[in-house]
């Protein structure tokens, strides 16, 4: 129990409260609260493709993240600013 009980599960836990959640407002017709959840997410979504490019060299996650970061900020402007 207490290996999971660390910055790594922390993280891991993140990333799927904060997936699911922004699944779930975008299905509740709050696709602008989606978008911010998902945002949120990605910081976790970031370490933990960084973290799997660097042990065991999946570089794709890595860069699949950097663009899903990249269009949900896009998105997240777009309803929120633009």
């Amino acid at each position: 129990m207490k290996k999971y009980l660390n910055f790594n599960g922390l993280m891991q836990v993140c990333v799927v409260f904060f997936t699911m959640l922004g699944f779930l407002l975008i299905a509740l017709k709050l696709p602008g609260w989606g978008l911010v959840s998902n945002l949120i997410s990605e910081p976790f979504w970031l370490y933990s493709s960084y973290k799997s490019w660097k042990n065991a060299d999946q570089i794709g996650a890595f860069i699949t993240t950097l663009m899903i970061t990249a269009i949900l900020l896009f998105g997240v402007l777009n309803y929120f600013v633009f």
